[in-house]
């Protein structure tokens, strides 16, 4: 925020935003000095924006009550950061159940001044991603928002289940954690029907309902650890455990942690998974740069020597030979 007109916007953000700042707490967010936030409030008040200065130990800046700014004022930067959160969170399938992404694009674009909208415009029509479009299962955006909310404020809510069976129950919950993993959002928490640790997605609870009870969430809790360590154990045919020879942080970045299991041990990196199918399981293995030790099951060591056959088949044949 090193321009001056870039600091007075973020100024005025800030007093649209808050009742009250002192002038010491503004010069922090605005990395700079007590003195220059005064000349900056000078500045929006001669642009007739109504910044009230109150003295005294607890005084501060405000704007007049009952001013209300535009709809919408942003920098070049502020926009072209949105948009393209808008345009990630479509990507990656963050969505809600209407289409939210497609109406704030298109009233940020009508009310942005013309030599911004077009090069917005364009960046929306030719970013490309190389990762594939993720289609998720989108919440009902007033479920998804009170499960965050009463995780941040450790509230009891009762919700309205659809299982994937399509059975309907009603129970009680303490959401410890919302998270949105691979197109899907998860609420994590103590289920009170089954007591115990339970996930859920959101997009099968169908209401939530506040309760007056508070909770406490166990020391140390990690929702996105507890998910993923779920979800690598899910209802897969094979269960796979393989010794993997190699460092294990250079073993992780090869792995999709979201569906494995890591750990660290004297000969190596444990790996524990479970798979539908071995002949992916064998190709991943192979594509590693490291040795490793099959424990089981025995059925991977087959599909690995019908990998290694068909590679070896294929390194042997001769541009005039059909593949067999």
């Amino acid at each position: 925020m090193s321009h001056p007109l870039t600091r007075v916007l973020t100024l005025l953000e800030l007093l649209q935003s808050n009742a009250r700042l002192t002038g010491m707490e503004l010069a922090e967010r605005l990395d700079t000095d007590v003195r220059t936030v005064r000349r900056y409030t000078a500045h929006l008040r001669d642009l007739g924006i109504p910044v009230e200065a109150e003295r005294g130990r607890y005084g501060g800046y405000r704007l007049a009550r009952g001013y209300r700014m535009p709809p919408l004022v942003l920098t070049n930067d502020e926009a072209l950061a949105v948009v393209l959160g808008l345009l990630a969170a479509e990507r990656l399938g963050m969505g809600t159940a209407a289409p939210a992404s497609a109406g704030a694009l298109a009233k940020i674009e009508r009310v942005l001044p013309h030599a911004l909208r077009e090069p917005l415009a364009a960046m929306r029509e030719t970013l490309s991603f190389t990762a594939n479009a993720v289609i998720g299962q989108a919440p009902g955006t007033g479920v998804l928002l009170a499960l965050a909310q009463a995780s941040r404020a450790r509230t009891t809510v009762g919700i309205s289940h659809r299982s994937w069976r399509q059975e309907h129950t009603e129970r009680d919950i303490d959401p410890y954690g919302v998270v949105f993993h691979t197109g899907r959002w998860y609420v994590v928490g103590h289920d009170h029907l089954r007591d115990s640790l339970r996930t859920f997605r959101i997009d099968r609870i169908t209401s939530v309902t506040s309760r007056a009870d508070g909770f406490t969430a166990p020391d140390g809790f990690d929702p996105v650890a507890h998910l993923t360590s779920t979800l690598a154990q899910g209802p897969y045919r094979w269960q796979v455990e393989v010794t993997i020879h190699g460092p294990l942080d250079e073993v992780a970045r090869r792995m999709p942690r979201s569906a494995v299991t890591l750990t660290a041990r004297p000969s190596g990196v444990l790996l524990h998974t479970r798979a539908e199918r071995l002949d992916g399981m064998a190709h991943m293995l192979a594509s590693l740069e490291w040795p490793f030790t099959i424990h089981h099951p025995d059925e991977l060591r087959q599909a690995l020597k019908d990998l290694a056959a068909r590679l070896t088949a294929a390194a042997q044949r001769k541009p005039e030979e059909p593949p067999q």
